[in-house]
This record gives C-alpha cells, sequence and structure tokens, in this order.
C-alpha cells in the first residue's frame, strides 16, 4: 500500500515523502518483531545486548564500552541494560582486576538458553520483509547504506 493511503497525507516533495516512508515502515517493522521478542519477556535492547554478547564470546572480556559500541540503539544506557539482564540471571558481570571501574561481561548458560529458543524468532524477522525478492533486499541494502553515507 502507498505511504500516502496509509497515513492520508500530503508531502512537500519525493525527499519528504521517501524520508517519511522509511520512519513509517522502520515503526512497523519494529512493532512487529517487539511481538515476536515480547513474548520472551525481552526488550529490543535486552535482545541487543545478548546477541552482541554471544556473538562476542570467543572475545576474552566484554566491557560496556565494547557492547555500547555495537548497539543498534546508541542512545540506550547499556549499563542499565546489562543490570537488568544480570539481575534476569542473562548475564554475569566480574570486576576487571586491572580496572575496577570496567566490569567484565558474559551471557549465562540461561541466556544462552533463552537464545537458542528465540532462534525462531531470526526466521520470523526475515518474513518481514517477504513482499521483496532476494535482489530487491540487497538493493534496499545498498539504498540505505547509501543514505547513511
Amino acid at each position: 500500500m502507498k505511504i500516502e493511503d496509509e497515513i492520508k497525507g500530503r508531502f512537500r516533495n519525493e525527499y519528504h515523502k521517501g524520508l517519511i516512508n522509511i520512519v513509517y515502515t522502520e515503526k512497523q517493522l519494529s512493532f512487529q518483531f517487539l511481538q515476536f521478542i515480547k513474548k520472551h519477556g525481552l526488550s529490543e535492547s535486552q535482545y541487543n545486548v545478548l546477541k552482541i554478547i554471544r556473538g562476542a564470546s570467543a572475545k576474552t572480556t566484554i566491557s560496556i564500552g565494547y557492547i555500547k559500541e555495537r548497539m543498534l540503539d546508541k542512545s540506550s544506557d547499556v549499563s542499565r541494560v546489562v543490570d537488568r539482564l544480570y539481575h534476569k540471571k542473562y548475564v554475569e558481570r566480574r570486576e576487571n582486576l586491572t580496572d575496577r571501574r570496567q566490569k567484565e561481561i558474559s551471557i549465562s548458560k540461561i541466556g544462552l538458553t533463552l537464545l537458542a529458543e528465540m532462534d525462531e524468532c531470526e526466521k520470523k524477522v526475515d518474513l518481514l520483509l517477504k513482499n521483496l525478492s532476494l535482489g530487491e533486499v540487497k538493493k534496499l541494502n545498498i539504498l540505505l547504506d547509501k543514505i547513511r553515507g
């Protein structure tokens, strides 16, 4: 459906229309994704942090700064997100022996089990773009990369 019909609005020009279209589409996709992860009691930021930690498991220590650099939402308060995951027993924290201000973060067995259960979410997320062919998705990725410069 066309964006004009979705929001019943008008646009100053095609650039304005494009920006509104991106924002509106992102909100819709994000909402659908949230429905998948909500079933597991996680927020989008918590899920992102768990995936980052699991993906970096080969690294000996993972700091808050390391996680912050890789977050999708740069405005997230990573320390609080990690605290919430710690209280849910999904991550473990240890004091860094060389720098007491730093914490070493790792994913717990419970956290790994949760992500293994949630791998089905990954397959469902792929379906959010089912209206596009593989070629169209590749073009979309190129265009989105180009927008970010």
